[in-house]
């Protein structure tokens, strides 16, 4: 008898194991009651307290009395419709994602559900389609590609609940190891594509090289995401990093690469349904599969201009909900698209009693720590919305104006202090927005309205706080990375206002900003500007903004870093033409920081570029050279319009 009740109870634990382990079923949160409550899902997929399923099979191995009984879903029914990614490298672990579904559309778990029960109700049949046979999956982390050599493993059970994704920690890995990973249908021979992935190394190990691929900004309808793909292709990199709008919310679409659902998003079918749609294009899976991930968000992952009480497209008011937001509020559309988030990306939830916080930190042995920022659905003040910009302007330096909140600043000035006094040798922080201070007159600002007020800019005291924490403190050797503008801009990193610069010899500055352009979003400088039309704009830029080295604003594209103990070097890339998936890049510009500097070297760029405009009258060579990643030719391209238009 006893025997008997510790195989019941061992069955029943594996079972909620299995369960559990899924780490999507947590999400967003676990104490706050927004998340899914695991009793009742385990109760109607036919898993209770007191019974569970075990081993491969399809069905459960164990019943008792009249439990209900897991009846596993048919593997010949289930397809990994997105293939498979990772992501938030430990030296220990990582984050591994796919998705294991009967179909290829979404779970439509659309009701805002009423009364006193969880924000997603998945049990009342009336609002929501529920599943009721679980799916098993199981997955396998390898050293070598023949999978002949398992350090880790584990099953996880999905279901409709969290759109039959599954996402697990592979633990017991080695630091600064590559990997191979696969996931398989329980008990079958149905499996997923192979995946690769690397663990960070500890965080006292000396590395000679670690290089990142950065990206932002990737708009579906407007262009295919060739710049994912050329990074693979070239295999040039240790890990991704992306500094947010990975999807876009707008109704935009196109013929060529339509959207779903074609209207602007709100509910969490939608977040769900847009994020698979962009999880088609193949080198995005391509990316996801070759690398490990640590993304952001910006703005447009939940709606335009966010701040910590609406976008700039639906506000906390009875007229907006009813007329703007198709009866969804700004905080059920930010838990909808958060809810979705988590579920689709590879990513941890590093504290999962705080919904919203995606801020979070990286140690890469003692060559470097990466600070990743949330600067903008966290806490942020309130920030331009298309009618409010002299207002905006009117609040710049207003001390209680924030980015980040005060839990985040702390934390984030915290770290920094951290990072330097455990010897780490450079620091980079992923902040979504760019951070220098640029003005912007002969663009779309004024001389009553000089700066982006959406940027660093519009929110001067939190900006000032940042760079005092650096300067007081002695922290060198800080690279920012910044996206969201679409354009490329390179900036020596100063605190204008209270140190004496030199923009000839970069001397006064505490590092380094690396912005890029869009992987497929238009520029703002107009999407059918000609190249000569987009370098006079950067030429202006440049000229008005001195510690601005080099900007520039044709191109759509990404950059790569390759950090070493004595300097870092940033290398751009611009993509000619997105019209069709193609490998095609021409390299922009090259820069260097020398550890210790804290400014570009000079000359910058070694004096000359491909396109835009340098500062102190360094040279532009056009030459529009351009490389095939896939087929390795060169070629000089003619290509007159980078982006797909969507109106055509």
């Amino acid at each position: 008898m006893v025997s008997a009740l510790f195989t019941l109870c061992s069955y029943a634990a594996l079972a909620a194991a299995d369960w559990t382990g899924n780490i999507n079923y947590g999400s967003p949160s676990l104490s706050h009651n927004l998340g899914l409550s695991m009793k009742k899902v385990m109760k109607r997929h036919g898993h209770s307290d007191w019974s569970g399923s075990h081993g491969d099979s399809k069905d459960a191995m164990y019943s008792s009395g009249d439990a209900p009984v897991a009846k596993f879903m048919e593997a010949g029914m289930l397809n990994f419709t997105h293939g498979v990614a990772s992501g938030d490298p430990y030296p220990d672990s990582v984050i591994l994602w796919t998705r294991a579904s009967p179909n290829f559309d979404n779970n439509k778990s659309n009701a805002t559900v009423q009364g006193t029960v969880p924000l997603y109700n998945h049990e009342l049949l009336e609002y929501v389609y529920t599943s009721t046979s679980p799916i098993c999956v199981s997955y396998a982390v390898s050293t070598d590609r023949n999978m002949s050599n398992v350090v880790s493993s584990g099953r996880a059970y999905t279901s409709s609940d969290i759109d039959y994704t599954v996402k697990v920690d592979a633990k017991g890995l080695k630091p600064w190891t590559q990997y191979y990973y696969q996931f398989s249908i329980c008990g079958s021979d149905n499996k997923s594509p192979m995946g690769r992935t690397k663990t960070t190394p500890w965080r006292h190990q000396d590395v000679e090289n670690v290089s990142v691929a950065v990206y932002s900004c990737s708009n579906f309808p407007y262009g295919f995401f060739n710049a994912y793909g050329n990074v693979a292709r070239k295999d040039s990199v240790d890990y991704v990093i992306h500094l947010g709008d990975y999807i876009y919310e707008y109704s935009t679409s196109s013929e060529s690469r339509p959207v779903e659902p074609q209207r602007e998003i709100f509910t969490l079918y939608d977040y769900r349904r847009r994020i698979a749609t962009y999880r088609t294009d193949q080198d995005l899976a391509l990316s996801h599969q070759q690398f490990a991930w640590i993304t952001t968000w910006d703005d447009h992952e939940i709606a335009n201009n966010g701040y910590r009480d609406g976008f700039s497209g639906l506000n906390n008011t009875e007229e907006s909900f009813e007329e703007d937001g198709m009866g969804v509020s700004v905080d059920q559309r930010k838990m909808n698209a958060v809810r979705a988030y988590f579920e689709w990306m590879p990513i941890r939830q590093v504290d999962m009693d705080n919904n919203l916080r995606i801020w979070r930190s990286f140690q890469f042995g003692s060559l470097f720590d990466l600070t990743m920022l949330d600067t903008r659905n966290y806490d942020r003040s309130i920030t331009t919305l298309g009618w409010n910009t002299h207002y905006i302007t009117e609040l710049l330096n207003h001390a209680s104006r924030t980015l980040m909140g005060s839990l985040q600043e702390n934390w984030f000035y915290n770290q920094l202090v951290k990072s330097f006094r455990r010897g780490a040798t450079w620091r980079l922080i992923g902040s979504q927005i760019v951070f220098s201070r640029v003005n912007i007159t002969t663009w779309f600002g004024s001389e009553e309205d000089p700066y982006n007020a959406d940027a660093w800019d519009g929110y001067m005291a939190n900006k000032n706080r940042t760079l005092k924490t650096m300067y007081d403190h002695g922290i060198d050797n800080n690279i920012m990375l910044a996206g969201d503008s679409h354009l490329n801009w390179v900036s020596d990193l100063v605190w204008l206002d209270h140190s004496n610069y030199s923009g000839q010899t970069g001397s006064g500055a505490v590092g380094v900003e690396f912005a890029g352009a869009a992987v497929s979003s238009s520029s703002p400088f107009g999407a059918d500007s000609t190249i000569a039309e987009c370098n006079n704009q950067s030429r202006l830029l440049v000229r008005d903004n001195e510690e601005l080295q080099w900007q520039e604003g044709y191109y759509r594209g990404y950059y790569q870093l390759h950090i070493s103990p004595q300097e870092v070097n940033a290398e751009y890339f611009g993509l000619p033409s997105l019209l069709t998936r193609n490998g095609y890049e021409v390299s922009l510009a090259n820069f260097t920081v020398e550890k210790g500097a804290n400014r570009l070297s000079r000359p910058v760029a070694g004096g000359s570029v491909e396109n835009g405009a340098l500062q102190n009258d360094g040279n532009v060579l056009m030459s529009n050279v351009t490389h095939d990643t896939e087929s390795g030719e060169w070629f000089v391209h003619d290509f007159s319009r980078i982006t797909i238009d969507p109106s055509s």
